[in-house]
């Protein structure tokens, strides 16, 4: 991996898109400090040292909702409007016809997907003024509210801009690593306050080897289940083009046992963070008992939480994968698999068996997500909020980071052996 990253820099086109990436990051940090007029910054710190949802929403948001900064929404109003389009082009045939009309009707999705930021943005900016008015957090006038709600709602579109230009422009996708800046940026915090505890007895240093052993074989899980995969093995029958043969080799189709990544899981926590931030906004025993219903930790929450999971990972891989249209692409070069006929009845084979794959993968996935979160509840360890949601975020970006470097290398020292040979007069010279 050091190596990869050492070839990386010495290619100025991959070097640039690095560099301009971590620009973005740093930019995205830099609006996480900076707090919005009006508030309470102390009192919005003591009150967030109470942990509990608080602490996951604010992991979410990197700190800014700590502070209450020009990022305090982060990336919540994009992926919850990312969530409802992509559950309307499945419902809505006008939509989904959209989506199939290429470039220009994904552009135009994309657009829809933009005011929907807005809308959410718009939504959870006013919800949280009047939330941290009601606490006394909040003291300004009528102006100084809108100033507030108006530059978080900026805060957010600014945002959804700095993912969308770091996968543009960038390496990997933005929106998850902008959430992978925010818990990395983190860690730091947590190891001092750690080492705090330790150091003046409030932390038993049995439960803290407890802690990191839980922490190594998590991130040890979450690694096989990026990784792993269901390979098909396909068969290429031989071709005759003219004085040439073509085909007659083995090789196979990787099914990923995760197909969809850590998309589930940000999904999931999103939608179920959507109740409990309503239920916030009333006042009443009823409302006080639905957010303890909802809230990370309780009962209803898990439940729900793996029944999302499983949900999102089943959605999200019939989005990305389609079964016909690799038993049709298999058919056009004269691939089949062994034992079964050409195309629908290989597309209903690969079906059936991404159907049992993803079945395992979601259930390990909600597995990894909940064991970390349990574990941490029974050593007692809230310095900070380590969470399978968390550790499956940051394995999952990296991963995934690392290897679209590794693609980018693969392809440009491909392309810079092809050069070679046609200055040396190789094969390329027709």
């Amino acid at each position: 991996m050091i190596d990869s990253f050492r070839d990386a820099f010495r290619l100025p086109d991959l070097k640039r898109k690095i560099l301009f990436t971590l620009g973005m990051l740093f930019i995205f940090r830099l609006g996480a400090h900076m707090p919005t007029p009006g508030i309470d910054t102390e009192a919005m710190t003591r009150m967030f040292e109470q942990g509990g949802v608080l602490g996951f929403l604010d992991m979410f948001a990197g700190g800014a909702l700590r502070r209450f900064s020009v990022f305090a929404l982060g990336v919540a109003p994009y992926i919850n409007a990312s969530i409802v389009m992509q559950l309307l082009v499945v419902v809505i045939p006008a939509l989904e016809k959209l989506q199939k009309e290429g470039d220009e009707g994904r552009k135009k999705i994309v657009m829809y997907t933009r005011w929907g930021t807005v809308f959410f943005a718009l939504v959870q900016a006013v919800g949280m003024t009047i939330w941290l008015r009601n606490l006394g957090i909040f003291s300004g006038t009528l102006l100084d509210a809108i100033v507030a709600v108006v530059t978080t709602v900026t805060g957010a579109i600014a945002v959804m801009w700095l993912g969308e230009e770091v996968t543009d422009h960038g390496i990997g996708n933005g929106i998850s690593l902008l959430i992978f800046a925010g818990i990395v940026a983190r860690i730091p915090e947590a190891l001092v306050q750690t080492w705090s505890l330790l150091r003046m007895g409030e932390l038993n240093l049995i439960s803290l080897l407890v802690a990191v052993i839980l922490m190594v074989v998590v991130v040890a899980g979450c690694v096989l289940l990026q990784e792993g995969q269901r390979r098909l093995p396909v068969q290429y029958a031989k071709r005759v083009v003219g004085n040439k043969v073509y085909g007659g080799q083995s090789t196979f189709i990787p099914l990923r046992v995760n197909q969809a990544g850590v998309i589930p899981i940000i999904f999931a926590s999103s939608v179920l963070l959507f109740p409990y931030t309503i239920f916030r906004f009333f006042s009443g025993d009823w409302a006080v008992t639905m957010q303890n219903l909802f809230a990370p930790g309780s009962a209803v929450y898990m439940v729900l939480y793996v029944v999302l999971i499983v949900f999102f990972a089943y959605f999200y891989t019939a989005v990305v994968f389609n079964p016909v249209d690799v038993a049709n692409n298999m058919k056009k070069y004269g691939g089949f698999i062994l034992g079964i006929r050409p195309g629908r009845p290989t597309s209903e084979y690969i079906e059936k068996v991404m159907t049992r794959i993803t079945l395992g993968g979601a259930v390990f996935l909600a597995v990894v997500a909940l064991v970390p979160t349990l574990m941490t509840s029974v050593v007692n360890m809230n310095t900070f909020y380590f969470g399978g949601t968390a550790v499956l975020i940051v394995v999952g970006v990296a991963l995934d980071t690392v290897h679209q470097i590794e693609a980018q290398l693969l392809m440009r020292h491909y392309e810079g052996i092809l050069k070679r040979r046609d200055k040396t007069g190789g094969l390329l010279r027709l």
